[in-house]
Order: structure tokens, then sequence, then C-alpha cells
């Protein structure tokens, strides 16, 4: 059972919150924080992977910092090489630049761009010479961080890099490996926006969803997509209507497709300039101040307790 104080009285079962949203930038890492105070003692995941920004709005120190790789890259061994150029004519990527340079005593030498390179290895496989070196990559980063509210897990992709899914997994994985460890009982995870593979990622095995949502007919539209998203992988739904305010008939529409769906609304979130007040402070909002949409937000978690009852 979840306790109004945070965390899950009388029972060992971890249960994990994903809160996700059609886009970015609807307010989901500022909830994801506030509902994080109001929990106390939870672990934090941020699979927005590839703009993460929970850290900026929750104090934290880095704990651990871990490489992430998630596919190989090739590269060209030039004193291999015998420029017969079939990977030129293989790569489906144009990812192999031919350079006029003169290296040693050949005309041409040859060149993987690496932000090109899909990473196939049908050029490495194929080379008559055995002059492609077919490696793990680098993408990325994870890391640990200890913060007021407890661990949190979270990650940083490199530039133009991707596995965006496979590091999603990951940061769950040591998010649920940092729970055990600590023997906390929920997880509160951030997830990535939009309906592609990351929210899959983010979402899969999750024991409930709030889908973060605007007043605006863009937050209709994205509604609809990820709640069937919710709907297909068939996990427990709720609906939080941020900046409701700024756009009345179009909440009271918002809320007749969650009806229409049965999916909950927990509640309204009004408009309020204190949101950017807090990041620039760094902190969650319901820590910056009491008043305004902080108290919308106590409500919401106080509603999101009370359905997590009923699953």
């Amino acid at each position: 059972m979840f306790s109004s104080y945070g965390g899950l009285r009388g029972s060992s079962v971890m249960q994990e919150i994903v809160v996700i949203s059609g886009k970015g930038g609807t307010g989901k890492t500022s909830l994801v924080a506030s509902f994080a105070s109001l929990a106390k003692n939870v672990v934090l995941a941020d699979c927005d992977a590839d703009a993460s920004n929970l850290h900026f709005v929750v104090d934290h120190m880095v704990t651990q910092r871990t490489n992430f790789s998630g596919g190989k890259r090739a590269a060209i061994d030039a004193e291999r090489c015998l420029g017969c150029g079939d990977c030129v004519d293989l790569c489906r990527f144009d990812a192999i630049r031919v350079e006029a340079a003169v290296n040693g005593d050949r005309s041409e030498s040859y060149h993987i761009d690496p932000i090109a390179c899909e990473g196939c290895g049908v050029c490495a496989w194929f080379c008559p010479a055995e002059a492609i070196d077919f490696k793990p990559a680098i993408n990325g980063q994870w890391f640990v961080s200890s913060t007021r509210y407890g661990s949190m897990v979270h990650a940083k992709l490199g530039v133009a890099e991707e596995n965006l899914g496979k590091l999603v997994g990951v940061v769950r994985a040591q998010a649920r490996l940092e729970a055990e460890k600590h023997e906390v009982e929920l997880i509160l995870t951030d997830g990535s926006p939009g309906i592609g593979c990351p929210v899959i990622a983010s979402l899969t095995g999750a024991d409930l969803v709030v889908i973060v949502t605007e007043a605006s007919l863009s937050g209709l539209h994205d509604l609809e997509r990820v709640a069937d998203v919710a709907k297909h992988l068939a996990i427990p739904t709720l609906v939080c209507i941020n900046k409701w305010d700024i756009n009345t008939e179009l909440t009271s529409l918002i809320e007749s497709a969650a009806q229409r769906r049965k999916i909950p609304v927990v509640g309204r979130v009004r408009y309020d300039r204190v949101v950017t007040e807090a990041q620039i402070k760094g902190r969650s909002i319901v820590d910056y101040t009491s008043e305004g949409c902080a108290q919308d937000i106590r409500q919401v978690w106080a509603s999101i307790e009370s359905q997590l009852l009923q699953h």
C-alpha cells in the first residue's frame, strides 16, 4: 500500500510510475521533481536521455559515471586497405568517403564518416583485405547521482549518437538496482516524450503511467497518441493537464477525450511563472513555494497516490 508520506507501507513490492508526454516542454520534468519531493523516499530515473534535464531541477552529486555502448562502428585501417572501393559500393548510407590525398604509393584513401555510419557492419564483413575494424562504439554515458530524495539515474547520449532505446533500458535497469540496494519501493521515471522506441522502452513493465498534457490543440492530439501506446502496453494510465487555464475550452475537450477512453484525470495545474523561477534556482516547484501551482501539484500527487491504491 502506498503511504501518504511516501514509500510503500506494508509491502515489499517495488512499483514504478512513469511520467510521459506527447512532446517535450509540457512540464513533466518539473512535475517529476515535485512528485519526488512529496514522495520523499524514491529512486529517480530520467529516461529522456536525448535531452535529459531532471538533473537541472534536482540538486545532485554524481557518484558513478559509466560509458554506454549500444552498437558498433566501422573504421578503415589505411595500412591494410587495398583501395578496391568495394566498401563504397556496398555502403547504403554513403558513409565512406574517398579522398584524393596521396597515401604512400596510393592515389586515393578511404575513410568512414562516424556520423553517417549506421554501424551495420556490411563493409567489414565483405572487405577482401579485412581492413575494416568493427568495434563497440561509445554512444553516451549514464550516471548515478545522490539527491535529497534518493538516488537518481540519468544519462546523456553523445552528439549524433543513436540507440536511445537501449540507453533508456540501461537507465531503468540501473534505477531498479538502486531501489533494491537501498530498499526503496517506489521508482519515479521521467519518460521520453513522443511515441517512438524510447517511449516504449520507458513504459514497458511500468506499474502506472501519468500522461502530462497541456491545454492546446497539439496537447489534445498528443494525448490521443500516447494514450494509444499505453493502452497497447496494457498499463494503467492517468492524465494530468498542465497550464490548464491558458485555454479552458481545450481543457474541457481534453477531459472529454480522457473520459471517452476511461482514463482518470488526476488534476489540473495552472500556468504559473513560479515554475521558471524554480527552474532557475535549481529546485522543485513544491520546494520553492507552497502557493500557486504548487498547491495544484500537491493535489495531483494526492490523486496519484489514491489511484495507485486501486491498481
